[in-house]
């Protein structure tokens, strides 16, 4: 992710020894509750679509849009599936740390015990842009441990983080693209680090996943066998206190649900936005949602509305409508 989008909105502290998250208000999108969790609150309540409908309102959508979205939805409770531009290459941004965490999760839990607690160090010259945590001068001096850059990671796209990540836990974005695999994923991959993966102009194959296969890997690693029930309930709990996505997804669920996401941001390169999401309504089982998009044209803004409007029309076609 290029630049955070909600650090006007929120600061975030990081001690040595722990990550506390500190909200300092909540704009249009979501509210806190006591344990933390980002519960959304300015969703309307919506009639039901068919699939059909889903299709030509995103394809409307996207006109007056002027740019690409790709989105898929999957109700984890009855199997249902909704889609558009399901299967069209998209540039992943900081989409990818969620599954990064999840990777360095499952390496602690199968191969390297301990792994969570261990310090990782870098330097000053490492730190990369929007890197609101790894660039603190005690965090360079004493260094964080795998659980506290991967909340940094997930929480607010520590660039930095990631890439401490990637480089001395995983060994590269060679072993990220393995991991996708590992997922049942043929088709994400990673091939650069922060801040250079986010270089992306359309047609470009690296550093992008398939919308449908993004939700799919979010899906195992979330509600899946793919992780551990402590590490996926881990993995949930710092994408549920996530502070980048208040205008994304969760702007676009009904009153009431709880979402954990991981945005993704390149201001610079087609405006493209992009979120990922485990979605909770108040009852019944959780949704995945992936919602990407981009424009035609290079250097225009971004529009966080066309995420929020994706994910209310995703998931009306889903039947999901309080």
């Amino acid at each position: 992710m290029r630049r955070v989008q909600s650090k006007g909105r929120m600061k975030v502290g990081i001690s040595v020894l722990a990550i506390s998250t500190v909200f300092a208000g909540t704009a249009c999108g979501a509210g806190q509750t006591a344990t933390g969790e980002r519960v959304a609150h300015t969703g309307t309540a919506a009639k039901a679509i068919a699939p059909g409908d889903v299709q030509q309102q995103l394809r409307k959508l996207e006109t007056s849009y002027d740019g690409r979205i790709g989105a898929y939805a999957i109700d984890t409770g009855t199997g249902k599936t909704v889609g558009y531009r399901t299967h069209e290459r998209m540039p992943s941004n900081s989409t990818f740390k969620a599954i990064l965490c999840g990777a360095v999760l499952n390496k602690a839990r199968t191969t390297d015990p301990g792994l969570m607690n261990r310090t990782f160090h870098w330097t000053k010259a490492d730190v990369v842009e929007a890197s609101p945590v790894t660039e603190k001068e005690e965090n360079i001096k004493n260094g964080l441990t795998a659980a506290q850059l991967c909340e940094a990671t997930i929480t607010t796209s520590d660039n930095t983080a990631a890439n401490v990540l990637l480089k001395q836990v995983l060994g590269g974005p060679a072993a990220m693209t393995r991991y996708y695999r590992s997922l049942g994923d043929p088709t994400g991959r990673l091939d650069r680090y922060e801040t250079e993966l986010n270089i992306w102009s359309p047609g470009e194959k690296r550093d992008t996943i398939m919308p449908a296969f993004m939700a799919r890997d979010l899906q195992r690693l979330t509600v899946g066998n793919s992780l551990a029930p402590e590490d996926r309930q881990q993995l949930i709990t710092w994408m549920k206190a996530t502070v980048t996505g208040d205008a994304r997804i969760r702007a676009g669920v009904p009153k009431g649900w709880t979402v954990g996401d991981k945005t993704g941001t390149s201001n610079d390169w087609y405006a493209a936005a992009d979120d990922i999401a485990i979605a909770y309504p108040p009852s019944g089982a959780p949704v995945i949602i992936a919602v990407y998009t981009h424009r035609n044209v290079k250097g225009t803004p971004i529009d966080n509305r066309i995420l929020a409007q994706t994910t209310t029309i995703l998931l009306r076609g889903l039947g999901k409508t309080s």
